[in-house]
């Protein structure tokens, strides 16, 4: 059984409209009060603040499941970083794909300088391995911490740094599914809040992309693939 799942047999709702109503939520532009009076027009009663609980409870649980199945991106990345407003202050969301546009890794931060992409690298490099080569703007906070990032193996190859503002269109470009869904959410609340939704956001957003692997998902649609995930 798997960690969705689990988590769907302590909760008293169907566990079926539990992940619609996830989903629905992560994906288009509503609200929680938005999503609990489409549900009572489908005869089913559920707060607000109980979709709340589901969205926070669940997302993490998705994560860990896609990230079996995330298909391998490949080692030409393209990386940059835009703002995110939470309580009024702008904070920063570190991305980076690859040349087909697939999601490598993403990093929310309350700063945006050489330690926080130091930081942002690290865990791309963790989960993703080291890539050949890395295209940047030309902000001397990314290329400083990029050259300090410590040697890999030996029968590894130095990652090629790239700055050329212009190539990063792809990244650019994909930054606009997240703007698009956090405006709709007028800012977030608080940085853990933020913390919790964003890489909810980013997974549907890499299920769209086609990144999700499961061997019985190709022939789905970007929907039925996270109900496979999470039922």
């Amino acid at each position: 059984m798997s960690l969705p799942q689990k988590a769907f047999k302590r909760l008293l709702y169907p566990a079926d409209i539990i992940a619609q109503c996830v989903r629905w939520y992560l994906a288009y532009s509503l609200s929680l009060r938005n999503l609990e009076e489409m549900m009572a027009e489908c005869g089913i009663s559920v707060d607000h603040s109980t979709l709340h609980r589901w969205v926070i409870r669940l997302v993490l649980l998705l994560g860990q499941a896609f990230r079996w199945h995330k298909r391998c991106p490949g080692r030409r990345w393209r990386m940059d970083e835009t703002d995110i407003k939470i309580r009024g202050q702008w904070r920063y969301l570190y991305r980076a794909v690859d040349t087909e546009g697939q999601t490598i890794n993403f990093l929310l931060t309350a700063k945006r300088d050489a330690a926080a992409t130091l930081r942002f690298f690290r865990k791309a490099i963790r989960y993703h391995g080291r890539p050949e080569m890395v295209t940047i703007d030309r902000s001397g906070a990314n290329t400083a911490a990029l050259t300090t990032l410590p040697p890999g193996r030996p029968d590894e190859e130095i990652i090629t740094i790239r700055q050329n503002k212009y190539l990063n269109n792809l990244i650019e470009q994909d930054h606009r599914n997240i703007k698009r869904r956090t405006r709709a959410m007028l800012g977030f609340k608080s940085f853990r809040r933020a913390q919790t939704l964003l890489p909810g956001i980013e997974l549907i957003h890499m299920i769209r992309k086609g990144q999700y692997g499961h061997p019985g998902g190709d022939v789905l649609s970007p929907a039925e693939q996270f109900y496979l995930m999470a039922v």
